[in-house]
């Protein structure tokens, strides 16, 4: 741990576990630090970081304003997966929030982050650990696969318990608004919070965007992924079984994958935290079995099935057809 804070204060590169997923930190009051990030993730310049510190009274040297309900919702979800976006302070470069004057912050859940940045004594900029586009890490096994020697010291904590990325709120205006689906689900966001407003005309090129997640093609393996409905099953094994004779790599996501034959069979929890803490696994799981395909089993709509819902669209999953 010490190794891995003086790396920070000198400007380099730390792999670190959170509870939602592995970050690639940097020191987030260093330009030259946190280009570096974007630099080792081949990450657009339009796409801004979220900075993690230790505890709420760090919040000040993030943020220039601290608004009362962000005072609320971090009484009732810090440490967790949750981001505020707030004005951005003046110590905070401007790689770090994409030129925009906002900057997103959180205090994470997970002890080995938080003494971390607390050895470092300094907030740590920190997006997933993984290449751009691709499926972010929930092991250190997963960093060491897609970044190797692009970092300089990893922090092994175990496979991560939340499993998907901190849900993101902009607390700028007049009113909330919900940019990123995540750990903390709207619905229980809305319960401290009041209505929250959803973001407005999509962005599309290299538009800054306010919060991280919000790039359309984000947190995907390489194989092409279908969706098929539970009454399907029958015709789905057929044809995973089929293409798998033909020499084809297949895959199969699925609650319960009975009968079925493929090159890579994950069955995942009914429940949806259970489902989420499994995600990321199952396609990483794909890319390590060489799919170029696979078919997922069509989830609960609604609640904390949203996130789920939102990573598998923009992992690439499609109707089956």
């Amino acid at each position: 741990m010490d190794e891995a804070a003086a790396v920070i204060r000198a400007g380099g590169l730390v792999a670190f576990p959170t509870e939602t997923v592995y970050g690639l930190g940097a020191n987030a009051l260093s330009e030259r630090a946190v280009k570096g990030i974007y630099a080792a993730k081949g990450r657009p310049a339009f796409n801004p970081l979220i900075v993690h510190v230790a505890d709420v009274s760090q919040v000040g040297r993030v943020a220039r304003e601290v608004p009362a309900l962000a005072r609320t919702l971090a009484a009732a979800f810090w440490p967790g997966p949750l981001t505020l976006v707030l004005p951005r302070a003046s110590e905070i470069p401007d790689a770090v929030s994409a030129g925009l004057d906002t900057v997103g912050v959180r205090v994470p859940a997970h002890p080995v982050a938080r003494a971390l940045i607390e050895r470092a004594g300094v907030p740590i900029a920190a997006p997933s650990a993984n290449a751009f586009t691709r499926v972010s890490p929930t092991t250190a096994a997963h960093v060491v696969a897609q970044l190797g020697a692009a970092v300089d010291v990893i922090l092994d904590g175990g496979p991560t318990t939340v499993g998907i990325e901190s849900t993101v709120v902009d607390l700028t205006g007049p009113r909330p608004v919900l940019l990123r689906l995540g750990g903390v689900s709207r619905q229980a966001l809305e319960r401290v919070a009041g209505p929250v407003a959803l973001p407005g005309a999509a962005l599309a090129g290299e538009a800054p965007r306010p919060s991280p997640g919000m790039v359309e093609r984000h947190y995907a393996p390489l194989a092409r992924l279908h969706r098929f409905a539970p009454g399907d099953r029958a015709a789905v094994w057929a044809r995973i079984a089929a293409a798998t004779r033909a020499g084809e790599r297949v895959g199969l996501i699925a609650f319960d994958a009975e009968g079925a034959t493929a090159s890579c069979i994950i069955v995942v929890p009914r429940d949806a935290a259970g489902y989420a803490r499994a995600l990321y696994a199952a396609l990483h799981a794909l890319d390590e079995a060489e799919c170029t395909g696979a078919w997922v089993e069509a989830i609960p709509e609604g609640g904390e099935w949203d996130a789920i819902a939102d990573r598998l669209r923009r992992a690439g999953l499609r109707a089956s057809g």
